[in-house]
């Protein structure tokens, strides 16, 4: 497997990184141990968390698994602060100093380790002053707690905003942004990763196969798969995303799949992983078979008429659905 750099650090991450919201949650603890277990014996060695992943559960499993094989040493474990934590406490949740400093030691004890190496703010924040955000995280990479800081779903300018806050201040700076990216949802392009290869900062998409639906499970106007994640009609994507317009791009997607003898994901996925500025495309399987198949898509190779072909279906820069 090859390696890349996070953004300008010297650390060096695997070219998937494995998305762990399913962890206690629809992926029962056993299961979600096994699919730890074989990321890592395939190669892949980095891991993506947050503290409201089934409130804390996802974090813990992690933290277990980890101690049980003894690889925690040879990964690089992300996890994210800003969700509610608590229901009856107004001060369990946003971007404060407080909350901060009192998710990272909560996480630190749930994944059973002394730091961590990526610790990300998981939404901005308009109730506070982004210098104070900054202040706490750069104390904690001073305590040693966590060694880089990075960001999720962030607008370019927020983040051209925080280097300089950093730099004026003489902060640790964030060296990655985490946003939706996927070929339903092409806005970054315009913006985010320009600025992102400008500056040197890493981009680590989340849902590069769009909730699964580039799984090409789901069909244009039929019943969809029962226990999938769009199977109950109510749910707030399922508007957004069931449209003819995003259909014509996953049938469109479908036939160069076919053409490359890989699954609608794996090319979805390779799409995403090779695209310019683009460091780690988060997978989140719920199952080990749904790992095995994303893990196939670095076998992958986008040429330069399956990204024409792509384009013709997907316009750069532009977003069939918004999941924002």
């Amino acid at each position: 497997m090859e390696y890349r750099s996070l953004g300008r650090t010297g650390m060096q991450v695997s070219p998937l990184c494995l998305g762990c919201l399913n962890f206690g949650h629809v992926t029962h603890e056993s299961e979600s141990v096994e699919i730890i277990n074989f990321a890592i014996n395939e190669g892949i060695n980095f891991f993506d968390t947050a503290n409201v992943y089934t409130r804390g559960q996802s974090e813990e499993i992690i933290g277990k698994a980890l101690k049980q094989n003894r690889k925690r040493d040879k990964i690089i474990l992300a996890t994210k602060v800003h969700g509610k934590m608590a229901n009856d406490d107004p001060n369990a949740q946003g971007n404060s100093r407080r909350h901060i400093l009192q998710q990272c030691e909560a996480s630190l004890t749930r994944l059973q380790t002394d730091y961590i190496d990526l610790y990300q703010i998981h939404r901005p924040s308009r109730d506070v002053p982004l210098d104070e955000t900054l202040r706490a995280l750069d104390d904690l990479i001073k305590a040693g707690k966590v060694l880089y800081i990075g960001t999720s779903t962030f607008a370019a300018w927020q983040l051209v905003g925080s280097l300089w806050i950093s730099k004026e201040l003489n902060l640790n700076r964030f060296v990655c942004e985490q946003p939706p990216y996927n070929l339903l949802e092409r806005r970054i392009e315009n913006e985010l990763i320009p600025m992102a290869l400008t500056f040197g900062m890493a981009i680590i998409p989340w849902s590069p196969l769009a909730g699964g639906f580039l799984t090409g499970k789901y069909k244009r106007n039929q019943i969809r798969p029962k226990g999938s994640r769009y199977d109950r009609q109510d749910n707030s994507w399922c508007g957004r995303l069931f449209s003819d317009a995003s259909f014509d791009i996953l049938e469109g997607v479908k036939k160069i799949s076919e053409e490359k003898d890989c699954t609608v994901s794996q090319l979805a996925l390779a799409w995403c992983a090779q695209q310019p500025g683009i460091t780690s495309p988060i997978i989140g399987p719920r199952t080990l078979q749904q790992l095995k198949d994303n893990l196939g898509s670095l076998n992958v190779e986008i040429t330069k008429q399956d990204l024409e072909k792509i384009d013709s279906l997907a316009a750069p820069g532009m977003a069939t659905v918004q999941h924002i």
